[in-house]
């Protein structure tokens, strides 16, 4: 997702029932893999299926058009298993990407690294010649295992670490890709030693129910982005990961080299160099507690960055 920052303030829960808005393109642009290129005088820009990363593609095509370059959008696309072969193909150009997890999920599975600077090393290092990354923003939006007031108090957890005597008795809700994912339960497992007694999958668009059933204690723990307002809102608990299963989530462009010219890059790198962790708070909150519309939320913030 985010793999989700990657804490606090609008619930994943409701975040994620919002579906990521996305404008249409042109029908040349319907087959997955055409229209990502600069050379057909349009840039592709994608989004992933979840609310942040729509208006994070959202504020990357605004950014572009301001710029007077012609932009599509395909948003709402899936997880990045899905999404990532269509910028390595130039299917989309342009990617709200997190660094951490593109790195560990798509690009290098055994991967260690755990700062920004380390991450976008190996990712510069090993992402296929067809793409790049641009610059990483400071805006990061992390995984996390968050849990429940009661859970916590109960078994007096701080950190991922104390929840090795008891996740046999926890269940933990998520992402199905979660499951499988180095940052997810694979890498709980070997980091911590988390085996526990349930995992309950969810879809993107079934997370208010998973926050629900998290505040109800029906699930004890869930994979929760750190940029979610529920977490304030619903005195949840992220608990510290202090053997960094969860990288560093830098917000960070992935494009199609053959998609964007140098006043792309020009414009997508100026927004990384504006976006912060609590603007990002902010535009969700507008989003999934204020019901705002993502194409207003990402204009009004570029407007204030004097982007647009």
């Amino acid at each position: 997702m985010k793999n989700i920052i990657r804490g606090a303030a609008v619930g994943l829960a409701a975040a994620l029932t919002l579906s990521a808005c996305g404008g249409g393109g042109d029908d040349n642009d319907k087959n997955p893999l055409s229209g990502g290129g600069a050379s057909k005088g349009t840039i592709t820009v994608g989004g992933a299926n979840f609310p942040e990363s729509g208006l994070l593609g959202e504020v990357y095509a605004q950014a572009l058009e301001a710029k007077g370059l012609k932009v599509n959008r395909k948003f709402n696309i899936g997880a990045r298993e899905i999404y990532y072969d269509q910028v390595v193909k130039g299917g989309i150009g342009v990617m709200p990407e997190y660094n951490g997890a593109l790195l560990t999920t798509s690009v290098d599975k055994t991967s260690t690294a755990a700062t920004t600077e380390e991450v976008n090393a190996a990712l510069k290092a090993k992402l296929p010649p067809s793409v790049e990354v641009l610059n990483s923003a400071q805006a990061e939006d992390k995984d996390s295992v968050t849990v429940n007031p009661q859970t916590a108090s109960k078994y007096k957890l701080k950190s991922i670490a104390d929840l090795k005597p008891v996740a046999n008795q926890l269940t933990i809700a998520g992402p199905s890709e979660f499951k499988t994912r180095q940052q997810g339960l694979v890498g709980l497992k070997k980091v911590y030693g988390l085996d526990f007694k349930k995992f309950q999958p969810f879809d993107a668009g079934a997370q208010a129910t998973l926050v629900k059933l998290l505040t109800q204690n029906k699930v004890q723990a869930a994979d929760l982005f750190t940029t979610d307002p529920t977490i304030v809102e619903k005195k949840l608990v992220v608990l510290e990961d202090p053997k960094h299963v969860f990288s560093a989530q830098n917000v960070t462009p992935l494009v199609n080299k053959s998609a964007v010219n140098p006043t792309a890059v020009a414009a997508l790198n100026a927004v990384s160099a504006k976006l912060t962790t609590q603007d990002l708070l902010d535009m969700m909150k507008r989003i999934a507690i204020d019901k705002d519309d993502q194409e207003k939320v990402a204009g009004d913030w570029l407007k204030k960055s004097g982007l647009a």
